[in-house]
């Protein structure tokens, strides 16, 4: 693990490594730090609220700094390339969290970088976020090898994507379900079925039945604006309400990666009922976060 642009750029033992350092982060009464002096880069195409601020909070924490970049007021709007710009960044700071649009600029950046690049969400994969989620689940479950995880909805969106890789590479049985006709992203799907169970369901009582954990996410991800009205139509009656919550196991736990559109994907019942484990799975996002920093601190380009 040079880089964290995709789950598939971590092993098993590397997550659990990350998970041990999430541990002792939590645990420790002399808070590990970073080398003085260490900076982060957020290079950031679209927007966010968790994934900045967490990302900036870990930092700090950390005993390090971070530098917040929008692209749309760098030179990356006026026709810098990619390239160029990772080998400037890269020369000024030690790593790089970067949000893009495009999968491939993300690799692109990376192969130009000279220091990390971590993976703060592209079109198709948000590594962070599955790990995040991950950690969470065990906490709740304490394990992770034979939880049998469903994620509802749009289950070809980046979040499902990572999430389906990581579950399944961590003994998970991963469950998917959404609309006849609307299929995961193929090429995850082979992978993750590689590492573990997969199933596949259209019909919500069937898919819900017997699992510990429901996870759902917005209808509409950034950039998908244009398609809002057919999809809120489209997910309609995968709606994770009481109704939906009934058909798992009676312990069954709530995530969303948020944030939430309450009363689309998921209603307020749920999203703040006793069976929600939401909230602390966004806390668990800046510890784990920390966790990444330190390992991949680690490593040598």
């Amino acid at each position: 693990m040079v880089h964290f642009l995709s789950v598939d750029d971590v092993t098993k033992e590397e997550i659990n490594k990350i998970f041990d350092i999430a541990d002792d982060l939590s645990d420790s009464k002399s808070p590990i730090k970073l080398s003085d002096g260490s900076v982060l880069a957020l290079l950031f195409e679209k927007a966010s609220t968790r994934t900045r601020v967490s990302f900036e909070a870990a930092m700090a924490q950390l005993g390090g700094s971070s530098i917040y970049i929008d692209t749309k007021t760098s030179q990356m709007a006026r026709g810098e390339t990619i390239g160029d710009t990772a080998r400037v960044l890269s020369s000024y700071v030690n790593f790089i969290a970067a949000r893009m649009y495009n999968h491939d600029d993300l690799v692109e950046l990376a192969n130009y970088s000279s220091v990390p690049v971590i993976n703060a969400l592209t079109d198709v994969e948000h590594p962070c976020q599955a790990l995040s989620d991950l950690y969470t689940v065990k906490a709740a479950k304490k394990k992770l090898r034979g939880i049998r995880i469903a994620f509802v909805g749009d289950i070809a969106n980046n979040v499902a994507n990572s999430l389906l890789l990581a579950g399944a590479k961590t003994g998970a049985e991963m469950i998917l379900i959404g609309p006849k006709g609307y299929h995961p992203d193929p090429k995850y799907l082979t992978k993750a079925k590689e590492y573990g169970p997969v199933d596949v369901f259209t019909d919500m009582k069937e898919g819900l039945s017997d699992v510990d954990v429901i996870y759902t996410d917005t209808y509409v991800s950034m950039g998908q604006e244009a398609e809002a009205e057919k999809r809120h139509k489209l997910f309609a009656p995968y709606q994770i309400n009481e109704k939906a919550v009934d058909y798992a196991k009676d312990d069954v736990s709530v995530m969303h990666c948020l944030p939430a559109h309450r009363g689309e994907e998921i209603t307020s019942e749920v999203l703040d009922g006793p069976r929600s484990i939401a909230w602390e799975q966004a806390k668990n996002k800046m510890l784990v976060e920390k966790a990444i920093i330190l390992h991949l601190s680690e490593q040598e380009l």
